[in-house]
């Protein structure tokens, strides 16, 4: 069992509990209570249907019992690299039941990403589906088994299931009288979830959360949204990132309302749900927003129940914008901004003016708090550029195995985003640019420094610098400059060949290649991306109006 080191003393408990601000609950009150008050309602609406509040939660202590059984125990991790199915929230629900630690791993990881996690988070198991989108999940769990030493059980979700797995109906057969879960009840200031970050300048950190750390920022938030138990909200982020995880997984339940869980994004089938289950909230990066408006099929249904849509992840065009008042009248859109280890910090409320919803990332949530430094850690007044800072309630409580990193991102309680922005007058933030070196990709975060560093083991690379390039739909795709090696080709072809033959996500590939004989560098050897973006943008613009640069 790892025993994770926090930065949680007597004394930060002690605050945010006087506050109010922190209590004692986990997510399994919200369930107990939800499914004793209307056991019949649906919790979950997935591929397989409706999942009452009442068979949620047997299903959940059957698995639970399970765990024990195979001795998973409090503190230990569990890994989900699951779709948006239901199998997900239960194991998540049987995990927290007995003092594990949820471990949300994104379905498009392979094997290179997933053995450093499953490593750094000494994960005992791994739930996984027998294939989705044409992959064998369930033969590279068995692999990674081999890898990882603490790895004793892979669960595999689906039919087809290996020698050496347990199938997920294993888990949820009946098993005799359940146990006395009680003594395993865990404290709400405890470990609850590790949950990886993108590995924008290194590998990824595994941010910890405890149940007050992630349920108090859903309490705020609807709070200011107007969301109740008879929400009907919607998910199709995946559960691997904190965006679906706590909006997907963990709001719906604190409600104890409905969520429609989506596990491919498709504009056609997203549209169907809102007619068919009545939908009033969903979220995304501004991609899915665009894709819903501009679909030739928004006309063919009743989106009348539609009322909210959260924008994360990138900023909202204004075109964007009214575009989503003109086809949609009765529905309201939301900018926000927060991370893995703080969740929505901040958002813009209803009612806010037009230009503060497409220029700024909102106001803070209660409970939060926001200020703007400069690089000697020194306060600035309202509309100066600076490093964004973030206190509270909601802040993760360290990086596993990692106490220098967590002592190095704050500066006494203030905890370092690495993100730039400006905080205006009336509060409201704006982020304007990142000092980690990131491209956000429709919403989708690629660690730059991670895909750079397995393409220098490529031997026909001298020098590579990954940049992001804008895009009309996804904002920005990511473009790769290259220095050959001499006597050596490059092809994008090539570099898609050899992060597929590392193992490396296929989200976080190149999109294009700018082959080059040198690249800028400032007068400390450092690349100077700011010139490589530039460069692309134009590059871009010239091809656009017919006239390719040299």
């Amino acid at each position: 069992m790892p025993q994770f080191e926090t930065r949680l003393t007597p004394a930060i408990i002690a605050e945010f509990t006087a506050s109010g601000l922190w209590g004692h609950r986990t997510i399994n009150d919200y369930l107990d209570e939800a499914a004793a008050r209307h056991p019949g309602k649906p919790a979950i609406i997935d591929r397989l249907g409706p999942l009452g509040y009442g068979d949620l939660r047997a299903q959940s202590l059957r698995v639970a019992a399970a765990l024990l059984r195979l001795g998973i125990g409090p503190g230990d991790v569990i890994s989900l690299q699951l779709p948006n199915w239901h199998e997900w929230t239960v194991m998540h629900l049987a995990a927290s039941r007995i003092g594990a630690i949820t471990n949300p791993l994104v379905p498009a990881y392979r094997e290179r990403e997933l053995a450093y996690m499953l490593e750094l988070g000494q994960s005992r198991l791994l739930v996984v589906p027998d294939r989705f989108r044409g992959f064998d999940h369930a033969t590279m769990a068995l692999r990674l088994q081999q890898q990882i030493g603490t790895l004793e059980h892979v669960v595999v979700v689906g039919g087809a299931v290996p020698a050496g797995a347990l199938a997920w109906a294993e888990l949820l057969a009946p098993a005799g009288d359940l146990p006395d879960f009680a003594p395993f009840c865990p404290d709400a200031n405890a470990v609850t979830e590790i949950i990886f970050t993108s590995g924008t300048t290194g590998p990824a950190k595994g941010v910890l959360h405890t149940s007050n750390t992630i349920i108090t920022p859903q309490i705020a938030l609807a709070k200011i949204l107007g969301l109740t138990a008879e929400t009907v909200l919607h998910m199709v982020s995946t559960f691997g990132h904190q965006t679906g995880f706590l909006g997907g997984v963990r709001l719906p339940l604190q409600l104890g309302a409905t969520c429609v869980y989506q596990d491919v994004w498709d504009v056609p089938a997203f549209l169907g749900n809102i007619e068919r289950h009545r939908i009033n909230v969903s979220n995304g990066g501004p991609t899915f927003l665009q894709d819903m408006l501009r679909s030739p099929d928004l006309g063919r249904f009743d989106l009348s129940s539609f009322r909210i849509f959260r924008c994360g992840g990138a900023p909202i065009p204004r075109v964007l914008l009214r575009e989503a008042r003109e086809k949609i009248a009765h529905m309201s859109v939301h900018s926000g901004w927060g991370q893995s280890e703080n969740a929505v910090v901040t958002i813009t409320r209803p009612g806010d003016p037009e230009a503060k919803i497409v220029e700024t990332d909102g106001q803070v949530q209660p409970g939060m708090e926001i200020r703007v430094v400069d690089f000697a850690g020194g306060a600035l007044p309202p509309g100066q550029e600076g490093r964004l800072q973030c206190r509270g309630a909601y802040l993760f409580v360290g990086y596993a195995t990692r106490p220098d990193l967590t002592a190095e991102s704050f500066e006494a309680d203030w905890f370092d985003t690495g993100d730039l922005a400006v905080i205006d007058a009336d509060g409201f933030m704006r982020i304007t640019g990142r000092s980690k070196d990131i491209i956000i990709r429709g919403g989708e975060n690629i660690p730059v420094a991670y895909v750079e560093n397995v393409l220098y083991e490529n031997d026909r690379i001298q020098d590579v610098a990954i940049v992001a390039m804008p895009d009309p739909r996804l904002g920005e795709r990511a473009c790769a400059f290259v220095i050959a090696r001499p006597g050596k080709s490059v092809t994008l072809d090539d570099l898609k060949q050899h992060l597929d033959t590392a193992l490396v996500a296929k989200q976080y590939w190149p999109e294009r290649l700018e082959l080059v004989s040198e690249l800028p560098r400032a007068a400390n050897g450092k690349i100077r991306k700011a010139d490589l973006r530039t460069r692309i943008a134009e590059i871009l613009r010239q091809e656009t109006e017919g006239n390719p640069a040299p």
